[in-house]
């Protein structure tokens, strides 16, 4: 019997994806475990593999191809023994059919591989829900949303692939607009896409030189949420400045005396250390508005923005606030070199109650960070440079550092975001208590 394989959900909120590369090729022998394709997701391009011993009877998508939806049927394989020409590919090319979508809470997804669904319907079905048996087939984000809002997620109208209850149909609901949710065509048109970015109205200059490059995954998901933070999510901000002469004395002490071991601790270790600790000082600072209740984390995770081509990625130090500045710098080193290789995996980066993007590298004095929805706050770190300072009623010079704190005003106060910076900037100044 042959085995289809389906575009497989390679992260909690991916629903489409970029089938970037085919590793084999129609009447190759794969086995158990053969990286056979290469997806391209929200975060980093992929690898896939097999899950079966078989034959590559047909490839349905080409590589290259975007927007493949989730549950989508890419490949047939032939199993041991049987013919690979003899198989019928027609029938699943046409219709094609939706895997299982992991959970909210699950951070990784099952590898590509068959699943026993009913077939599709041709029209969409009258009731106001997809389901299949009693689940209903909704993404974790749409799902989470709903039950963060008290909304019955079944009494919703999906228009995302194949009827599938997606983010923008909860938010018609909130909103009131059900209706227009109800009356949405159960599956995209191939000419708009459900999950595409909308289309600039404004179009290039007729009259200046320029070259047209389509949109990545990335940069689609960079772009929808970092406008829906910005339009969504109360912001305000508040700067301190820090002096690092302190800790950059203690930084020189802890490299030199780790450099036989290979340890090398940078500023940003420092800061992700005092961050966490500051947020278990100030636990109202590590927290998550979630409509009508507010979400306390016992642990800070910190997710850190790392720029790699076409865009960024934030992969998570978990447990910040119990690890080492010597654990963290290795953490880090590990994450972010994966990252720019492209080889991050959905537990690198799901998650994650708070939020660092640096900026000091490149020499910037100070900005304002744009909230990682759904967290509560991002720290944004400027660049140490000498400053003239007053001790003792005289100017003196010193290595200064401005941070900027972003709040979510719906989950932390002014009074709490001010308690955490000074919490944040005992523990630079006086980096030796980060070692207790």
């Amino acid at each position: 019997m042959s085995i289809e394989i389906f575009m497989p959900a390679l992260s909690p909120t991916m629903e489409t994806g970029t089938l970037a590369k085919w590793l084999v090729a129609e009447g190759d022998n794969v086995e158990s475990g053969d990286v056979i394709a290469e997806i391209e997701t929200d975060k980093a391009t992929m690898e896939v593999e097999s899950i079966d011993d078989g034959t590559i009877a047909k490839i349905l998508v080409a590589e290259g191809t975007d927007e493949v939806p989730v549950g989508q049927i890419i490949a047939i394989m032939a199993e041991e023994g049987e013919d690979a020409s003899a198989i019928d590919v027609s029938a699943p090319s046409a219709a094609p059919k939706t895997a299982p979508v992991p959970d909210a809470g699950q951070e990784t997804a099952s590898p590509v591989a068959p699943v026993d669904q009913a077939p599709a319907p041709a029209q969409a079905a009258a009731s106001s829900s997809v389901t299949t048996g009693d689940r209903v087939k909704a993404s974790p984000l749409a799902k989470r949303i709903a039950k963060q809002s008290g909304v019955d997620i079944a009494a919703i109208s999906g228009t995302g692939p194949h009827g599938r209850i997606v983010k923008r149909d909860v938010e018609a609901t909130l909103a009131g607009d059900g209706a227009v949710a109800a009356s949405a065509p159960a599956t995209p048109s191939p000419s708009a896409p459900a999950t595409a970015v909308e289309t600039n109205v404004y179009g290039p200059h007729d009259d200046i030189p320029f070259r047209e490059e389509k949109l990545k995954n990335m940069r689609k998901t960079i772009a929808k949420r970092l406008t829906e933070s910005k339009t969504t999510v109360p912001h305000f901000y508040l700067t301190v400045d820090i002096e690092l002469d302190n800790l950059l004395t203690l930084r020189k002490e802890l490299n030199t005396k780790g450099a036989d071991d290979g340890i090398k601790v940078s500023v940003n270790d420092f800061v992700i250390r005092a961050s966490a600790l500051a947020l278990k000082k100030v636990p109202a600072a590590n927290v998550q508005f979630g409509g009508d209740k507010m979400y306390w984390y016992e642990r800070a995770d910190i997710s850190v923005a790392v720029a790699i081509e076409g865009g960024l990625v934030t992969p998570v130090v978990r447990g910040a606030d119990s690890k080492g500045l010597g654990e963290i710098a290795a953490d880090m080193k590990d994450l972010a070199g994966r990252a720019r290789d492209g080889k991050l995996m959905p537990e690198d980066y799901a998650g994650g109650t708070f939020s660092i993007s640096n900026l000091g590298m490149f020499g910037i004095k100070e900005f304002s960070a744009v909230i990682n929805p759904p967290q509560g706050a991002i720290l944004a770190v400027g660049a140490g440079e000498q400053r003239p300072v007053i001790r003792d009623g005289a100017v003196a010079a010193a290595t200064v550092m401005s941070c900027t704190l972003s709040c979510d005003h719906r989950a932390i106060d002014g009074a709490v975001g001010a308690e955490f910076l000074k919490a944040f900037k005992g523990f630079m100044q006086d980096p030796i208590t980060m070692l207790f």
